[in-house]
């Protein structure tokens, strides 16, 4: 245990060495990966194909980058998106894939995407639009609509009439919330990064140090402990700021006898982690320790009900629902009276975009969730002006395996740091 360490209430030791967890991915881990994302992604637009005759569209227009990354190989950064204009849209039909991009990604697309036909469009996409049906040889084409805006989707029916377009909702979404075993494995080593990378921060966190400082030392430790990039920016919150569910780091000091709260995440190989500890600097008071152990419980509860959901349905029963799981969770909260309830869902998915299917609140779908999948557990309580305390796990889900596994290895008892 390294100089100055605590044991959180259950043994366990509370400052982990950064060798204690995974080492970054390999060349051939990532090439490996690649090659399985090649081989996967005939069925992958098959299944898409299918959804599409069964609703009786001839193609599917899609604009996320991270269906584009899914069913083509075509990869955009999720900080290009903005600048990248029209580049990144596809259009699948029952003959082809094809993509859409300008001058700047061509070479690009056809190098990730060799399966797919590149459509050069440079932000004229209406303009565009008419060739592209044509030469696709549809007239009902399936659209993303929650992510087209109404001005766009009214200029494509006026530059091609003849073309109906159909809004939908979901369908690429439903089919990444299942994940192949390489998935899981980009997460799970997006995971060990962030671990590490926290592992190695607690000797830097004193009093004084600053919430921006501290965040920006995470970020480069991500950076060069085997992270692509960023899951999302580094959230480091100190003392009452950490009260809210989604704060951004500023120069307030770390202080004794605060909370210090991190919620970050690393990207490998386009999947993504995202975790979440709070961390005390110095004692905690018997409130703030309080609290902290109620939120374990509830998260505690949470995957208490997940293992016993996962049991039975070995002898034929649905898995649990991803409401259900989060009414387990928020129970605990409420039943103990003394604080309010997170006012957040308990949980997400998580893949190629940090916010996925699967969703485990209150407004979550009331049917089983899905396996093999991967989702966080995040239960708090917010104490405005005072305190708050979040615990975020990410868990894999198999029952065919009989498995679930916490992907976050970091210890996530009490830890003492700032002494």
């Amino acid at each position: 245990m390294a100089p100055g360490a605590r044991t959180t209430a259950l043994g366990q030791a509370a400052w982990p060495h950064p060798a204690d967890f995974a080492a970054p991915p390999t060349r051939a881990d990532l090439d490996r990966w690649d090659e399985a994302d090649r081989a996967a992604r005939p069925a992958r637009v098959a299944r898409l194909r299918a959804r599409m005759e069964e609703a009786g569209v001839d193609a599917y227009f899609g604009v996320r980058r991270e269906h584009m990354r899914y069913l083509t190989g075509f990869a955009l950064a999720e900080t290009e998106v903005a600048s990248a204009g029209d580049s990144g849209k596809f259009l699948i039909t029952a003959e082809e894939s094809i993509c859409l991009a300008d001058s700047r990604y061509t070479i690009q697309a056809s190098r990730e995407a060799p399966e797919a036909r590149v459509f050069d469009c440079y932000r004229a996409l209406a303009d565009r639009w008419p060739d592209l049906v044509a030469e696709a040889g549809v007239r009902r084409v399936a659209v993303e609509a929650g992510f087209v805006s109404h001005a766009t989707w009214e200029r494509l029916a006026a530059a091609a009439p003849a073309v109906e377009l159909v809004p939908v909702d979901g369908w690429v979404e439903a089919d990444r919330q299942t994940k192949e075993p390489e998935e899981l494995e980009r997460v799970a080593a997006a995971c060990a990064v962030a671990d590490r990378a926290l592992a190695s921060l607690l000797p830097s966190i004193r009093p004084g140090v600053t919430e921006a400082e501290l965040a920006l030392d995470l970020e480069w430790r991500m950076r060069t402990g085997g992270a692509e990039a960023l899951a999302f920016d580094v959230a480091c919150l100190a003392g009452a700021e950490a009260a809210l569910p989604h704060g951004s780091p500023g120069a307030r000091p770390v202080t004794p006898g605060a909370v210090l709260l991190f919620d970050f995440g690393a990207q490998v190989a386009g999947y993504r982690s995202d975790m979440t500890r709070t961390l005390f600097v110095g004692d905690p008071t018997e409130r703030d320790r309080a609290v902290f152990e109620l939120v374990a419980a509830s998260q505690r509860a949470a995957i208490g009900a997940l293992e016993a959901g996962l049991a039975v349905s070995r002898h034929g029963a649905p898995l649990p629902s991803g409401q259900s799981i989060d009414a387990v969770s928020r129970e605990v909260i409420e039943a103990d009276g003394r604080w309010p309830v997170f006012g957040h869902g308990l949980g997400h998915g998580i893949g190629l975009a940090t916010h996925e299917l699967p969703t485990l609140g209150p407004r979550a779908a009331e049917t089983p969730l899905p396996s093999p999948t991967v989702f966080s557990i995040e239960p708090g309580i917010y104490l405005e002006g005072e305190i708050g305390v979040r615990i975020e796990d990410l868990a894999v889900l198999d029952a065919a395996a009989g498995r679930l596994e916490r992907l976050t290895r970091f210890p996530s008892g009490v830890v003492i740091v700032g002494t």
